[in-house]
């Protein structure tokens, strides 16, 4: 009884300390949210991939549709975020990310940004973060933008192998 107790405690243990930040993972996320834009509302959908060129440094591509209202929007990021490994558990984060907008009706833009939080192994091959994000958009005017910048909370899960 004592051996599958000490047993069961080791399994969760590498569970918990398992390096999902290691050079040559990959990670997949689904993104799922809401937002507004040109005064309608919206349902996000979207795909993240993210390949670690090193330890804790990783780069990646994300497509986000927006659906429900009118005109059809469409964004492709290229990010890249830094894991900070202060112990095997919690990896506090910073990020920067660039993105391009496309719509059906409107002018197409660029903005850039950057984000930060934390990250916490759930298991060998998945994590979960919460961060909050700071977007820039580039050649802001008055009568494009209502504002030219925003920033709002960020929670990721991810999968990786």
């Amino acid at each position: 009884m004592i051996k599958k107790i000490i047993l069961s405690l080791a399994l969760v243990a590498s569970m918990a300390n398992a390096d999902t930040f290691s050079k040559g993972n990959k990670n997949f996320g689904v993104v799922l949210g809401a937002g507004t834009s040109y005064g309608d509302n919206y349902t996000i959908l979207g795909l993240s991939g993210d390949y670690f060129v090193i330890d804790n440094l990783s780069v990646g591509l994300g497509y986000r549709g927006w659906f429900g209202s009118g005109p059809n929007i469409n964004q492709v990021t290229v990010a890249s975020s830094y894991f900070i490994p202060l112990n095997k558990k919690f990896h506090p984060y910073v990020g920067a990310f660039v993105r391009e907008t496309f719509t059906d009706d409107k002018d197409n833009y660029e903005s850039y940004g950057a984000r930060a939080g934390v990250a916490m192994n759930m298991s060998p091959n998945s994590y979960v973060s919460l961060g909050y994000a700071y977007e820039e958009y580039s050649e802001c005017t008055e009568g494009r933008f209502t504002e030219c910048s925003n920033s709002y909370p960020e929670v990721v899960f991810s999968l990786s192998f």
